[in-house]
């Protein structure tokens, strides 16, 4: 429901005379939240064309996602993303390597926003390293031969042109 414009107007005048601390109470109780996390789709940059690309398997183990999580509090996006890059396959990147995708970020239905950052390095330099915990596997694997992918590493490959739902996304 709109309100009239004169009302919305007195609405808003009152809203911006609260104090700071009340007004951030009041929208974090009426708007929606989102959980944003990064993710790196980090390619091999000694690999012929198509290319290879890094992927993890991750519990419980059925299929293969990319190098992702959840920001700390005030993380820069592309310094999660490189930090959750490096955690989970053991590859480092310095964030200013890391190249924001475009789109930048992916709105997930059900409630997560996925900022997503693109880096290239040579496999061969770059043992991969898991934990086996929270990672089971890491890999890398042919673009035009990508095994089973998540759902939603199948969306945001898909954004970029890549993997099953590419041809999907760019209709």
């Amino acid at each position: 429901m709109k309100l009239p414009r004169r009302l919305r107007g007195v609405a808003y005048q009152t809203f911006y005379r609260l104090p700071h601390p009340v007004r951030r109470t009041i929208v974090r109780l009426l708007v929606q939240k989102y959980l944003v996390g990064a993710v790196a789709i980090v390619r091999d940059s000694e690999a012929p064309e198509p290319g290879r690309l890094l992927l993890l398997r991750q519990p419980p183990g059925r299929s293969w996602g990319l190098p992702a999580g959840l920001l700390k509090k005030a993380e820069p996006p592309v310094v999660g993303a490189a930090r959750e890059l490096a955690e989970e396959s053991g590859v480092v990147i310095a964030p200013e390597a890391l190249t924001p995708a475009v789109p930048n970020a992916i709105v997930h239905p059900k409630g997560w926003v996925d900022t997503v950052f693109m880096g290239f390095v040579p496999a061969s330099t770059n043992p991969l390293v898991v934990d086996g915990g929270e990672v089971l596997e890491a890999g890398w694997f042919p673009l035009d031969d990508l095994p089973r992918l998540t759902p939603n590493t199948a969306l945001v490959l898909g954004t970029y042109g890549i993997g099953p739902l590419a041809a999907q996304q760019s209709a």
